[in-house]
């Protein structure tokens, strides 16, 4: 088969699986919200360079995945299938990027296991269907890890050191500075690893770092050029000081254990990560190139791993980056057990064993506690989660089936591993993949019905109307995206809570916890409208 069918046949089915029903479910907050509301409002003021929230200056992440929404937008208009599909097309040319490389650093046998098993992993595959920005920003650095590869290897040297920059620069024009500090450290972990640069020059590692700067500095220059100094000083200052106190403190209670990524990690890249324990310290005996690669890779993933185990922040998606280095070395211990290069280590099978029946068990019971849900109630003591779970959801016991056949797939697995290895991972992955898209598609919306829908509903009402709406005692975006509130909307200075005590031309209105409730009552110009779920609406009286 000519090598650009098989390009092509991986387009088409990462397409299929990333593209369709990105719009089935409202966006979440905050993350995805949070963007999206930033690429809306760039649209609604025709501001490209500045993002904004609330139509006020931006400061946490640079806006290229921003532009990337906005063009989207510009598309298929302002909803939740346009606010995702950008990373419906990272996650195509994630698979396509991984099949190449592999098959460079490889061959194709372990390339199309890379592949596969990237896209049989829950959250890597979860995040291709989200509006997060982080599977632009960790594409755009596996992509500059992999030119700096290549730079100690490939003739065109000056070509690689261009590309590396330029990957990482748009890394940068993501997320921020955080790439520069993950290329750093392991580019010094690498160094002393090796013992020396090894062929790596001081002049190609310079033109990286001039043309990441570039790349990152051709956005705030402009914003400059345009906006003033002012602007680009305040910028900066601002976002430094946001990296630093995510790194520092815990973030809107966003903490956690050392461990949280491990546990992170472990489940949401399952199958992946249960390979990692099929290494040990026997010498391998593939060439230079794919050792070095191999190495880059351990590399990559410890460092990530014990920085973001480090830093005070615990959100899921920071240790995503480790998902192409995790795959990749759990893809290559696939590929040496298909080709009978080793022999399956006993604790593998277990492991596959252990997480998949616990993940199957949560399939099965889901619906069955979402069938019982009244009756689970009763024993709950918070009064939010009681309310909760007053949702109009339908389930029903049939539902499980789906965690049942799952559960016999892993059965089947564990039993067939040490049969015939190809045939186990073949029927795992593809039971694997189904199963993340019944999860998506089916049970995800059920689960947004308890957690934020009724709030989204009712923001919604309010789209295209003068009115201000806003959420009291807890932290939100949706009112924003929502009701498409309208630039010059805000009223002078006033904050939300300045606004119960002021008079008001418009009317205003706001949504808040059912266990904030009594707080709020105290208002006497505040009159409760509606209620559904935890959700109290409220009216400000005229």
């Amino acid at each position: 088969m000519p090598g650009y069918v098989k390009y092509f046949i991986i387009v088409v089915l990462a397409a299929l699986l990333f593209v369709p029903f990105l719009g089935n479910v409202h966006l979440f907050d905050w993350d995805e919200i949070n963007f999206a509301e930033c690429a809306r409002e760039m649209i609604a003021t025709g501001d490209y360079l500045r993002p904004q929230i609330d139509f006020q200056p931006f400061w946490e992440k640079p806006p290229l995945f921003i532009w990337m929404q906005v063009a989207s937008m510009k598309l298929f208009g302002i909803n939740e299938y346009a606010a995702r599909f950008p990373n419906a097309i990272i996650g195509i040319l994630t698979l396509v990027s991984i099949f190449y490389i592999g098959k460079r650093i490889v061959n194709e046998k372990m390339a199309t296991w890379w592949t596969a098993l990237y896209a049989a992993c829950l959250l890597p595959h979860l995040y291709f269907k989200s509006g997060i920005i982080d599977p632009s920003f960790n594409f755009f650095i596996f992509l500059a890890f992999f030119q700096v590869y290549l730079l100690r290897f490939a003739e065109r040297r000056i070509l690689h050191a261009l590309l590396a920059g330029l990957f990482l620069g748009l890394a940068v024009l993501t997320k921020g500075p955080v790439a520069i500090l993950v290329a750093l450290l392991c580019f010094i972990v690498y160094i002393i690893a090796n013992k020396g640069l090894w062929g790596y020059k001081i002049p190609h590692l310079l033109l990286i770092a001039v043309t990441a700067a570039v790349t990152f500095f051709s956005w705030i220059g402009l914003a400059i050029l345009v906006y003033g100094w002012e602007y680009g000083t305040w910028f900066l200052d601002k976002f430094i000081t946001y990296q630093i106190r995510l790194f520092s403190t815990e973030d809107a209670g966003h903490g956690g254990p050392f461990y949280y990524h491990f546990i992170v990690l472990l489940l949401g890249c399952f199958p992946a990560s249960v390979f990692l324990f099929q290494y040990n310290r026997k010498r391998v005996t593939d060439n230079e190139h794919s050792r070095d690669y191999t190495r880059w890779m351990w590399i990559l993933f410890s460092v990530v791993l014990i920085l973001f185990s480090i830093v005070k922040t615990k959100i899921v998606h920071y240790s995503s980056l480790c998902y192409f280095p995790l795959s990749y070395l759990a893809a290559l211990k696939i590929y040496r057990l298909s080709e009978d290069m080793e022999r399956l280590k006993k604790v593998v099978r277990i492991s596959i064993a252990v997480i998949g029946s616990v993940m199957a068990l949560a399939f099965i019971m889901l619906p069955i506690a979402g069938a019982n849900i009244k009756e689970i109630a009763k024993l709950v003591k918070d009064p939010v989660a009681v309310a909760d779970m007053q949702a109009a959801v339908s389930w029903h016991w049939i539902e499980s089936i789906w965690g049942i056949l799952y559960l016999g797939v892993i059965i089947f697995t564990v039993w067939m591993l040490k049969r015939n290895f190809r045939t186990a991972m073949v029927t795992f992955f593809i039971a694997q993949i189904v199963i993340v898209q019944v999860l998506i598609l089916h049970f995800t919306p059920k689960i947004e019905a308890y957690s934020q829908r009724p709030a989204i509903e009712f923001f919604k009402q309010f789209k295209g109307k003068d009115v201000l709406v806003y959420p009291l005692g807890y932290y939100s975006y949706a009112h924003l995206f929502y009701s498409q509130k309208l630039p010059g909307a805000n009223i002078d200075t006033l904050d939300k809570y300045e606004l119960l005590d002021t008079t008001i031309a418009k009317p205003v209105y706001f949504i808040c916890r059912l266990n904030k409730l009594e707080e709020y009552s105290a208002y006497s110009q505040l009159e409760v409208i509606g209620r559904k779920n935890s959700f109290v609406f409220l009216k400000k009286k005229q």
